[in-house]
């Protein structure tokens, strides 16, 4: 789940009415740069010289990535395949709950269908992502392994999404459209695979290493992978929701990284999206994880700054310095005890 900001700041945010965007301005930034954990730059007079001070950074060696060409092409949808209510409007009906959804028994199996199928679907994915390999590609395989699962690719025509799966390369930092840009050695891509299986959702992503990834870029993904498991490690009941933004970031502040707060996970189920809103940074939004909450929690990391451009396919989100972003992301319930990891392949 995407809000798109020029900044963000927890403690001195302001809230915009029309778009509901937490935002704030470059001189509300520069103002109150010193009261805001989520940012560990210098306090700058000016908000420009703020980008050239990140450009100026050592992002390491990569490829700055632009939208290539994506394909018109229709993917095949059998007739039997359930489909989510979206699929003919692209427009997903609103949830009738304001408060995190507390699954039954029934539902909670369903979860885990739907969630096993999503990460066997991503590690197959995973191992096809090679040098020289079109993210377009990816997403053919992909959409075929669902099909055959009897499955649905939840983001396709979601909101008028046009792929089956979300290909997000180096400085791109979420819902890229897979196109014909074949993968180059050194590249960091995030595979974002949902799947709608069963009535439910399952929803779970990585970053894979192309080739030969620099240091700055392993060292990226390896941190990014920390704040996921690290904030995972402390959900259980009655924890705050905030508790994981805090431990997120701090992982991330710990090793010299930036996770970008307009990243959010969210609840998940029978609906795509849902309460509560995940977010990955300090914040005190409040509510309390109970047993049977289902959820995803996915922080995207960066090299860089928190400014984020939207392009104008409406959908690619990339870094305005150009840095390098990684996320991953897991489906997770609360159980009586503490957490299970629904998107993690337990032995058969």
């Amino acid at each position: 789940m995407l809000h798109i900001l020029k900044m963000h700041c927890v403690s001195c945010s302001k809230i915009n009415p029309v778009l509901g965007l937490h935002q704030m301005s470059p001189q509300n930034f520069v103002r109150n740069v010193h009261l805001c954990r989520a940012m560990k730059s210098p306090p700058f007079k000016y908000f420009s010289e703020f980008l050239l001070w990140q450009k100026k950074k050592n992002f390491g060696k990569y490829s700055i990535v632009s939208p290539s060409n994506v394909t018109e092409h229709q993917r095949t949808l059998p007739p039997h395949i359930p489909k989510p209510p979206y699929f003919s409007t692209g427009q997903p009906p609103p949830v009738s709950f304001t408060v995190p959804e507390v699954k039954d028994q029934n539902s909670v199996k369903g979860m885990k269908r739907a969630c096993r199928l999503a990460r066997k679907v991503l590690d197959h994915i995973g191992r096809e992502a090679k040098i020289g390999v079109t993210t377009e590609e990816l997403d053919r395989i992909a959409h075929e392994l669902i099909i055959e699962a009897n499955a649905y690719p939840s983001p396709l025509y979601y909101k008028g999404f046009p792929k089956s799966v979300c290909t997000s390369v180096n400085n791109v930092v979420c819902h890229g459209i897979p196109d014909d840009r074949p993968l180059e050695d050194g590249d960091i891509v995030n595979i974002d695979v949902t799947v709608y299986f069963d009535g439910f959702h399952g929803d779970c992503s990585k970053t894979f290493l192309i080739g030969n990834v620099d240091e700055y870029g392993r060292r990226l993904v390896e941190v990014t992978e920390l704040c996921l498991k690290n904030a995972i490690e402390v959900c259980k009941p009655h924890v705050p929701f905030t508790m994981i933004g805090n431990v997120a970031e701090d992982t991330a502040r710990n090793h010299g990284f930036t996770v970008l707060p307009a990243i959010l996970g969210h609840g998940i189920g029978s609906y795509f999206h849902g309460p509560p809103e995940v977010w990955h940074v300090c914040n005190d939004f409040g509510g309390e994880m109970r047993p049977g909450n289902t959820f995803t929690i996915e922080p995207a990391v960066t090299q860089g700054g928190m400014e984020l451009e939207l392009l104008d396919d409406g959908w690619t989100v990339i870094t305005a310095d150009q840095a390098r972003t990684a996320q991953c992301e897991h489906t997770v319930l609360i159980t009586e005890s503490g957490v299970e990891i629904l998107t993690e392949l337990s032995p058969e």
